[in-house]
């Protein structure tokens, strides 16, 4: 299976099954609308999945691990020795994303798609290497084109072998030192924003530090020049590994018409490109929180998603995905087993 093949397998929602579960939402026992944000969630699940009586669904958050070439500038506070260290705490869930996970009743799966270190054999570790960490974006092109294609089908084949387990929900994370350098680049090039306007302090550098980050992307920009009609360009030139396994996760989602659920500003850069390769994938994208990475807010309003949280998270990883997923499952569940005015012989309005 190619990109191309399975961006031509994702479908436009049939508008009437939104209006189906819109109908039943109105006949619950509450005031029209009265559950706001949560009767969208549930009509959009219904309309994504095609299931007029769902099921809380088997959520799964995917967790990219990558290094990056360009973490050697200086546009992080934390050293690149961290993301393995960081990928063997996921492992033995001690991290954010695994607590809120548990609270959610979702699982974790970790991918090592480009860490720049051997784990050797590690259990629960899902090793899908393409190269040790992307190239140094500020000199040369972060990598190939094939290696940029490379990391998308790794995306694609996860999502597509966890719908084939009955995986109904999946959420997006990702780890890697450095990786707000990348998201930025690609969210300046694909809004055709300027590179001060979408690059944030990351894991906290202060402003010298952010000011130096920016004139960096800007100079990577005019040195690569990527193509924003071309997404794989803008991911190869400037992007990075977890990003486009998290793009292709997306796709793969999709086509099986499972709905995903976004996590921050690098799951936010994923889904630039992602929607880019195929427009009609932003149909199937919930937001869950806005970042306060200040390139976030840009990357929503250029997808038109309204996130469902705001809550100060920068942590990425996959937290905010976990409290999003906890959302869609309470939607679900006011849509199935909340009583209807005659089911429960309540009168409605006169």
């Amino acid at each position: 299976m190619s990109i191309q093949e399975v961006c031509r397998r994702i479908q436009p929602l049939d508008a009437s099954l939104h209006g189906k579960a819109q109908a039943r939402l109105d006949r619950l026992t509450k005031p029209l609308g009265s559950l706001g944000r949560l009767e969208e969630l549930a009509a959009s699940y219904v309309a994504i999945t095609g299931e007029l009586k769902p099921h809380i669904p088997r959520g799964v958050v995917f967790t990219f691990a990558a290094d990056h070439g360009v973490a050697v500038e200086g546009v992080s506070a934390y050293p690149r020795e961290v993301t393995p260290q960081m990928v063997l705490n996921f492992l033995r869930g001690g991290a954010g994303v695994n607590v809120l996970a548990n609270h959610a009743g979702v699982s974790v799966r970790v991918v090592d798609i480009g860490v720049d270190h051997e784990f050797g054999t590690v259990p629960g570790l899902l090793a899908r290497k393409i190269m040790k960490g992307t190239r140094n974006l500020a000199v040369e092109s972060a990598m190939t084109r094939s290696q940029a294609e490379q990391a998308v089908m790794v995306g694609v084949e996860l999502a597509t072998e966890a719908v084939r387990e009955g995986v109904g929900l999946i959420g997006t994370g990702e780890m890697g030192i450095g990786n707000t350098t990348p998201s930025a680049a690609i969210t300046a090039v694909m809004t055709d924003r300027s590179a001060a306007e979408v690059t944030g302090r990351g894991t906290g550098i202060d402003e010298s530090a952010r000011m130096h980050k920016a004139a960096l992307i800007r100079q990577a920009l005019e040195l690569h020049r990527p193509n924003p009609a071309d997404p794989l360009d803008v991911l190869a030139k400037v992007g990075g590994l977890e990003i486009g396994g998290l793009a292709g996760l997306m796709l793969g989602a999709a086509a099986t018409r499972v709905p995903i659920v976004l996590d921050g500003f690098i799951t936010g850069a994923a889904a630039l490109i992602a929607v880019a390769l195929q427009p009609l994938c932003r149909q199937y994208l919930i937001a869950s929180h806005l970042s306060v990475e200040q390139g976030h807010r840009i990357v929503l309003d250029h997808l038109r998603l309204k996130p469902l949280l705001d809550l100060d998270l920068r942590l990425g990883e996959g937290t905010g995905t976990c409290l999003g997923m906890d959302l869609v499952c309470a939607a679900i569940k006011i849509y199935t087993e909340m009583a209807t005015f005659d089911e429960a012989g309540v009168s409605d309005k006169a």
